[in-house]
């Protein structure tokens, strides 16, 4: 037999087939050993075959398999072939998707305990034999238990009752689980009416994509989780995206609650063990759904009855690494592969995905009235432009203030949303006007106070505080702007008494990070919970009732066409956090700009009027989803590499804006917005297209480049054009 193998080496020159020698116990899908080159190397086996056009001389054999079952079944192997075709990359790369990295390394298997129990032999012992009597009768009232912990307790006594065959010992196979303690009793809710029609009404569509717009508390969660049991009883399997691992826990738990161990969670944050455990387990079927952001995507589960991608308009669906794939365009490959639904749930959906909606290409399903016709939290917005004239500088303005004590003396809740960490924004010099920047990226650095550092949030690196300018000499440092940590300082200041938690990547290290934190706020340990947006989306904590958004001007004017769809987004969900149980909620939103089209809307929940206002702006300036951008960016670490990698890109991209240009409306090489990261210098070509037939063109030139020390890629439509 004759196997097809991808050899797991991502680069062009080997991204074809090879094939090997093999006997008929292999299978596509096996992971392999193989001969390559002077040295060994790990393939992936894409077919089995009876005949090979290379001679039978010349053909080496395949050393072994790595496990005794295929990694990756057909479903995944057709779609790593075309998630390979649709971006232009190694298929090896795509390969790699559906296998926790570690798997791959070898650096990670299934994990073994040895457990003893009693034999139910008559026990017979002497009176010096104490601790074989006492670990009898342990034994006796708990069944088994861990080897190592029996010897460390009871020493050599285990040794002897197996001995004397009283007790046995049994080696197996024991599961990693995370996230043990999150799960708890399912409390059966009948579905309202309006939940009911909107159920009926996703699964009676003929369409294979469906968006489920609901405002925020009008129990979408409810309408997904109804519908997955549906699809468990009749014996197919679901995956579950969330935008970010900060909501992972929360929607396990309550998937954990109603379906128990039939849901296996998948991402980053997990231990390689964990994420090996719980990938095994779907893989061989003990699993059902799986639940997890962007990755889970790619779990290793047949016959997929739904997928669900909560907060379709999150910019985390997009990868920003290669390959750079969009989450729902692998989504609907899957669902189109097992002819199953895919929902795409939101309150403020994107506004492409809207209007693919409206226009009938998805089918549409409304939940306008929250549960119970609870109603929406009153919006207030606040002119900070006033404050600032009658003396405030504090992050908080009289009415927030005045609110958030009547919150803490009702023994209420409060959510205060940022979307800045750290401290300060940067530290400026007043007297010569120096920013203290990172040296390896073209950013400014943050202030933390707790830490008393300087830190980048582009690639982590830590600097000592200034204690003077070092161009200068100046002693008048200055920390401009307000961070997160700055926030929780001033509030300790004014409410001492109070209880308060942050939320940010600074505090949410470690896999449980997020959960500990969100656990702690909603069992009512803390008062007031200061984060980012990841305090912006899915919670449900029905003690609270006041949220102030600090700053909502942050992402207003940034210098992207998405800048305004964005703000509208944050700030309905982070207000959405307020008043989800019986006693209404407030909404404080604090404005540079209180006039603002997008403030406007958004207090008032009109989403309607905002895609309306929104999408004619688009079509007027011709940004998407009435035409595509396209950036192809070169990095490098040498400047002058990066400089002449892009002046080849560009020479042969020009021949196809010249060919072409009635199908751009833009095209131009630059610097990116931001220069450099991580020591890279980056460059860009930035086109945007009214026809998307000579992306293939585009691809083909990217890949063709070869210089290197420099990196070359396309990103459509980038979430982060910085």
């Amino acid at each position: 037999m004759i196997a097809e193998v991808i050899v797991d080496i991502a680069h062009s020159d080997v991204d074809k087939i090879f094939d090997y020698a093999c006997d008929d116990s292999l299978a596509a899908g096996m992971r392999v050993a193989v001969p390559f080159g002077r040295s060994a190397a790990t393939g992936f086996v894409m077919r089995v075959k009876e005949h090979s056009d290379v001679p039978a001389d010349k053909l080496k054999r395949v050393f072994r398999t790595e496990e005794e079952f295929p990694a990756i079944n057909p479903e995944c192997l057709a779609l790593a072939r075309k998630i390979a075709a649709r971006y232009r990359c190694p298929l090896a790369l795509t390969l790699r998707l559906f296998l926790p990295a570690e798997m791959r390394t070898g650096k990670v298997s299934e994990a073994y305990r040895t457990f003893a129990r009693l034999t139910g032999a008559e026990p017979v012992f002497s009176k010096s034999a104490k601790q074989q009597a006492a670990l009898y009768e342990f034994l006796k009232e708990n069944g088994e238990a861990d080897t190592a912990f029996l010897n460390k307790r009871f020493g050599s006594a285990l040794k002897a009752l197996c001995e004397k065959g009283i007790a046995v010992t049994e080696k197996r196979r024991v599961l990693r689980d995370p996230y043990r303690s999150v799960g708890g009793e399912y409390t059966p809710r009948a579905l309202t009416t309006a939940q009911s029609v909107a159920a009926e009404a996703i699964e009676g569509t003929e369409k294979t994509v469906v968006l489920l717009h609901g405002v925020t508390g009008s129990g979408k969660t409810e309408i997904y989780l109804t519908l997955i049991a549906r699809e468990l009883a009749a014996g197919r399997s679901a995956i579950f995206l969330v935008p970010e691992i900060s909501l992972t826990p929360q929607m396990l738990a309550q998937l954990r609650a109603r379906f128990g161990s039939a849901v296996a969670i998948l991402h980053s944050g997990l231990s390689a063990g964990e994420r090996f455990d719980e990938w095994q387990r779907l893989r061989e079927g003990s699993a059902k759904i799986a639940v997890g952001a962007r990755s889970a995507i790619f779990a290793p589960i047949e016959n997929i009855g739904l997928i669900v991608v909560d907060e379709e308009h999150d910019g985390s669906y997009s990868s920003e690494s290669s390959p750079r794939y969009n989450t729902f365009d692998v989504a609907l490959l899957r669902a189109q592969y097992n002819r199953c639904k895919l929902v795409l749930g939101s309150a403020t959906p994107s506004v492409e995905t809207y209007r693919r909606a409206v226009e009938g290409e998805f089918a549409l399903v409304t939940l306008p009235n929250r549960i119970n016709a609870r109603p929406l939290p009153q919006v207030e917005i606040v002119d900070l432009r006033r404050e600032v004239r009658r003396g405030n500088a504090s992050p908080f303005s009289a009415v927030l203030r005045e609110k958030l004590e009547a919150c803490l003396n009702g023994g209420k809740q409060a959510i205060l949303f940022l979307n800045r960490r750290g401290y300060s924004q940067t530290v400026i010099c007043r007297d010569c006007g120096y920013v203290a920047k990172c040296e390896h990226c073209d950013v400014s650095l943050t202030y933390h106070s707790e830490e008393n550092c300087l830190k980048c949030h582009y690639c982590g690196t830590r600097y000592h505080t200034l204690a003077g300018c070092p161009d200068c000499g100046g002693k008048h440092l200055s920390f401009a702007g307000t961070g997160t940590q700055r926030v929780v300082g001033e509030l300790k200041k004014l409410y001492p008494a109070a209880r308060i938690l942050r939320m940010d990547n600074d505090t949410t290290s470690g896999k449980e990070g997020h959960f500990k934190i969100l656990k702690q706020f909603a069992a009512h340990e803390a008062d007031i919970l200061v984060g980012t947006q990841m305090v912006a989306k899915g919670h449900d904590f029905p003690s609270v009732t006041l949220v102030g958004i600090l700053d909502a001007d942050m992402s207003l004017h940034f210098p992207d066409y998405r800048s305004g769809e964005r703000t509208f987004q944050l700030v309905t969900q982070v207000a959405g956090r307020s008043g989800r149980a019986s006693e209404r909620g407030e909404v404080v939103l604090q404005t540079y700009d209180p006039e603002n089209y997008i403030l406007r809307f958004a207090a008032k929940y009109d989403y309607e009027g905002f895609y309306r206002h929104e999408i004619s702006m688009r079509a007027a300036g011709m940004f998407p989803p009435f035409a595509k951008i396209v950036r192809v960016m070169v990095t490098g670490e040498k400047e002058k590499e990066a400089a002449e990698a892009l002046k080849a890109v560009y020479a042969e991209l020009e021949k196809i804006y010249r060919e072409h240009t009635e199908k751009f409306l833009f095209f131009h090489k630059m610097y990116a917005p931001i220069k450099r990261i991580q020591n890279k210098f980056r460059y860009q070509v930035l086109m945007r297209l009214t026809q998307t037939d000579i992306l293939k063109q585009i691809y083909n030139v990217c890949s063709a480049v070869k210089y290197k020390n420099a990196l070359v890629y396309v990103e459509e439509n980038p979430v982060n054009l910085s």
